[in-house]
């Protein structure tokens, strides 16, 4: 009963939502890995911080995996475009993620402090780089890719791998990296006790402060660098995708012009800048919970800020923007768009309440003695 432009739209808040489930849910062992040779300061403490996500893990990509498949049937052209141009990305991230089953499985195979020392490092690399790609790609998205399509929509791509990592995307790199290592500490402040919890609590109030800094330095950076993007005609919200059909230009400003035009979409970039604050204030008291909350709210906020600047557009084309891809010309067709959202509205709702299970049955703090008493049968 909804038409086409509506069910984009809905797609395009779907994939929000997926991308922030995967920002929440393995951000924190991310940032768990990333803090993992700074606060394990012996073998037992960096085996409690590594128990802490050892269980869940694997679990939690499964929101990269929902994310890629959510682009790939409601955005074919987006995953087309994205997969291929930012293709030694992806395999640099892919090979920064295998590191972590190899870590998880390979460390406590031998008690040499040199083995367990290096495979460490191993699940800090594994955190780091999909943490700062991540966050660099999002720059890219904003400074726009140069690519163009031809009459044929076939693609031709003008960057490589060292262009992406220019000043601006390695910026917001770093956003991702200081707002990852404090959803990593706070969780790390939940799920332990003692002179660890100690620990996770102070770094995630300095990287607190950080995340802020970083994320207000990446705005004002955005308003100056005069980014954006704007469609000039052609544009057919509910038509049939074909992303050639309009005229875009680049313009100076145009990221801010929906929180013009909308006016209440500014509390989601506020989030962004209030909630590592208030963790920030809160991170020395016995609210942990809430402080975690607060930290993935944070998170939802930066993306929604991505979401909300670059609406309508997913991919701009800084070459030729008229190849430039959009919510409205980027799309599957009406009938995969409904079909697939009757499968979400099915299956979504299973996989949190199989997910609250989990973490329900998983509850409670990984303690040092425990690890000591469980030496075999622990990671």
């Amino acid at each position: 009963m909804l038409d086409f432009q509506t069910l984009k739209v809905i797609w395009w808040l779907l994939l929000g939502i997926l991308l922030i489930g995967f920002a929440i849910m393995d951000g924190f062992d991310l940032g768990a890995g990333m803090l993992l040779p700074f606060i394990g300061r012996s073998d037992t403490e960096r085996r409690v911080v590594i128990n802490t996500i050892g269980p869940v893990w694997e679990g939690n990509q499964v929101w990269l995996i929902l994310g890629g498949g959510a682009i790939f049937a409601a955005w074919p052209a987006l995953y087309a475009a994205s997969f291929s141009g930012f293709y030694l990305a992806m395999m640099l991230v892919l090979a920064a993620l295998i590191l972590r089953p190899v870590g998880f499985k390979f460390r406590s195979k031998m008690p040499g402090a040199r083995w367990r020392s290096n495979w460490d490092w191993a699940l800090f690399v594994g955190g780091l780089v999909p943490s700062l790609v991540f966050g660099v790609a999002m720059g890219n998205l904003l400074e726009g890719v140069p690519f163009s399509f031809d009459s044929e929509l076939r693609a031709t791509y003008t960057f490589g791998l060292f262009d992406l990592l220019n000043p601006f995307a390695l910026l917001c790199g770093l956003v991702s990296v200081a707002m990852l290592v404090t959803h990593g500490a706070v969780y790390l402040a939940v799920k332990t006790d003692g002179i660890v919890a100690q620990r996770a609590r102070s770094i995630s109030r300095f990287a607190a402060v950080a995340w802020i800094l970083l994320f207000a330095a990446a705005g004002i950076w955005l308003w100056m660098g005069h980014f954006g993007f704007a469609i000039t005609a052609g544009a057919m919200p509910g038509g049939q995708s074909d992303p050639l059909a309009k005229t875009a230009i680049a313009q100076g400003g145009a990221w801010f012009a929906n929180y013009a035009h909308w006016p209440a979409t500014l509390i989601v970039p506020a989030v962004g800048l209030v909630a590592p604050l208030v963790v920030a204030a809160m991170a020395g008291t016995r609210q942990r919970l809430t402080v975690f909350v607060v930290s993935g709210l944070g998170i939802a906020g930066v993306i929604g800020t991505m979401g909300v600047s670059l609406f309508p557009f997913l991919l701009p084309s800084s070459s030729h923007p008229q190849s430039s891809l959009t919510v409205w010309d980027a799309s599957s067709s009406y009938r995969t768009l409904g079909i697939m959202l009757i499968a979400v509205i099915i299956f979504l709702p299973i996989i949190l309440a199989y997910t609250a299970w989990v973490y329900r049955v998983m509850r409670g703090s990984v303690t040092s003695a425990y690890i000591e008493a469980h030496r075999e049968t622990s990671y």
